[in-house]
């Protein structure tokens, strides 16, 4: 029977990377795993739209390569903002805690620094804006 099978799948063409335009649209999707630095919070838009905003806490590891000394340095903290409009997903998200281990898959935008904005503003500073696509609590016995 796996003969057959075997047979049957080797005549379908399998190419493991296509330079093929054969997906309607190009994707930029990042992924999170890390716990949630404070309670999720619901927000309002000016048009009268609920959104939850929440922020994930990711460590950077591994660490950094040691230096020349043969020391390494401490990985370090990541904050990510995230904005949430999907109704059903919202209301999930609002039971979560703070602390709570989450893995979140988002889209995401890149916009430059504006032209002559001060750096120490948000508009002088290149920023990256997630928009909420999946969210879930892994399992406690996972190890990441």
């Amino acid at each position: 029977m796996l003969s057959a099978l075997r047979a049957a799948t080797s005549r379908v063409p399998r190419r493991a990377f296509s330079t093929s335009s054969s997906r309607a649209a190009d994707l930029a999707k990042l992924v999170l795993i890390g716990n949630l630095s404070r309670d999720p919070e619901a927000r309002m838009t000016r048009n009268d739209k609920e959104y939850v905003m929440y922020t994930v806490a990711t460590q950077n590891y591994p660490p950094p390569p040691p230096d020349a000394n043969g020391e390494r340095r401490p990985s370090t903290t990541t904050w990510h903002r995230i904005l949430s409009f999907q109704e059903a997903s919202n209301k999930y998200i609002r039971t979560l805690k703070k602390g709570s281990k989450v893995y979140v898959e988002a889209g995401f935008e890149l916009r430059e620094p504006e032209p002559g904005a001060d750096s120490s503003t948000p508009q002088g500073q290149r920023q990256i804006f997630l928009r909420h696509g999946l969210q879930h609590l892994p399992s406690t016995n996972t190890a990441y």
